[in-house]
């Protein structure tokens, strides 16, 4: 049996139309804890991130200062720097901590294993994705989640590390210079910090669509961990 499908799986037969049914227990209560908070903390970073952007728009120095993009204040939270810098920190640490706990639960649990990218998932990438955007045939499903799938969600996990680096450089470049070096000094910091935000919000599309396209089913089981009729079972 593949290793990364749940080993929980229950079946029973529906009372109003007698035909067997089979859910999985794809996950557990804190990987659907911790991804609920993650994703409430990761929006109101996003967005009290664009009201503290808005105090210096320019990603080179303030004189003479030439700002990259306009945000409009009705896509932010915080009313002004400090405010905004308030809901950034608060809930930073609810993101820190959120994904502290699930990639740890996820390594020690062995349930990385439906999400993480491997090699052997890299020529399963371009037939999934000729099915969602180019109408071709869909690819058979062995597990849970697809390679392309798998390939959002383990960037989604080393974009999470990689924006937490850059902010600790935005936070105090002096105590953590020798991360302000390595990604090219102060600005280019912020130019990595704004750039990660862009591939979240990719990322967050993406994720909505592949969340419509595999249906009511599929949005379920984030909210109580079973998955009824899985292809990977049939």
């Amino acid at each position: 049996m593949n290793p990364a499908v749940p080993k929980k799986i229950m079946e029973w037969e529906s009372p109003r139309t007698g035909v067997g049914v089979r859910a999985a227990y794809e996950h557990p209560f804190i990987v659907r804890a911790c991804h609920w908070l993650n994703s409430v903390a990761l929006l109101v970073l996003i967005a009290s991130g664009l009201r503290i952007y808005l105090a210096f728009p320019s990603f080179g120095p303030k004189i003479p200062q030439h700002n990259f993009v306009i945000i409009p204040k009705q896509l932010t939270i915080g009313g002004w720097l400090g405010g905004a810098l308030q809901w950034h920190f608060t809930f930073l640490w609810i993101y820190i901590a959120t994904g502290v706990i699930y990639v740890g639960y996820e390594i020690f649990s062995r349930n990385l294993r439906q999400v993480l990218f491997v090699p052997r998932d890299i020529r399963g990438v371009w037939p999934m994705a000729r099915h969602y955007f180019l109408f071709g045939a869909k690819p058979e499903l062995l597990e849970p989640y697809n390679p392309l799938q798998k390939l959002a969600y383990t960037s989604a996990i080393l974009l999470g590390i990689l924006s937490v680096l850059t902010g600790l450089v935005l936070l105090s470049p002096v105590q953590f210079s020798f991360l302000g070096i390595l990604m090219g000094g102060f600005h280019m910091a912020r130019v990595w910090h704004f750039l990660i935000m862009i591939a979240f919000l990719l990322f967050l599309g993406g994720h909505l669509v592949m969340v419509i396209l595999h249906g009511w089913n599929n949005f379920v089981s984030m909210l109580t961990g079973w998955k009824k009729d899985p292809e990977y079972l049939s």
